[in-house]
């Protein structure tokens, strides 16, 4: 809650927004404990939320807890926010015809995210222990919309932290054309 980061004088940047939600809706979660689901928020580095209630609903079906997935990813989230930073600072100091390199990272991040992120979903619904109290086939969990297995409904969409990188590889697109007609007309 950006509000309250705030009123806590927080941190507030891109490694602590969260960059897409998940909820996840079940009958034995009462609406009025849960009226939107069980929520999880996937940052950059990690995951916020009711990650123990998350983890709980997904053991009956033999799910792993969210913590065994996309661990080299999390940890090093932060070392490549800081080098997409630092590949822009070269792309603005360097104007040459090949320093349209520095920008692909920040351009394609946030394709780059989502394609991790649907990885790891497919992962986690494709490799269940044999534990789980309800047997359930294999399933491409929802990576973006509202999706139904077995009684649960999914919900998984965009989060602020996704929206930033959007806006950050659109600015880098636009930064990439004005190089490149700052370039022709030399």
């Amino acid at each position: 809650d950006l509000k309250k980061m705030i009123e806590k004088k927080g941190e507030v940047g891109m490694m602590s927004f969260p960059v897409w939600y998940v909820a996840l809706e079940a009958p034995n979660y009462p609406k009025a404990a849960f009226p939107e689901g069980i929520p999880v928020w996937f940052h950059v580095d990690g995951f916020s939320g009711d990650i123990h209630e998350m983890n709980t609903i997904n053991h009956y079906v033999g799910m792993y807890p969210l913590e065994d997935g996309a661990k080299i990813e999390r940890a090093l989230g932060p070392f490549l926010m800081l080098g997409i930073s630092l590949l822009m600072i070269l792309f603005i100091c360097i104007r040459k015809k090949w320093s349209w390199i520095f920008m692909l990272p920040s351009a394609l991040f946030p394709l780059g995210f989502f394609a991790f992120y649907s990885g790891w979903m497919y992962w986690f619904g494709h490799n269940m222990q044999e534990w789980g109290a309800f047997k359930i086939k294999a399933f491409m969990p929802t990576a973006l919309g509202v999706g139904h297995v077995a009684h649960f409904t999914t919900k998984s969409f965009p989060s602020i932290g996704f929206w930033i990188l959007v806006i950050i590889a659109v600015l880098s697109v636009l930064a990439l054309l004005a190089r490149r007609n700052e370039l022709k007309k030399q």
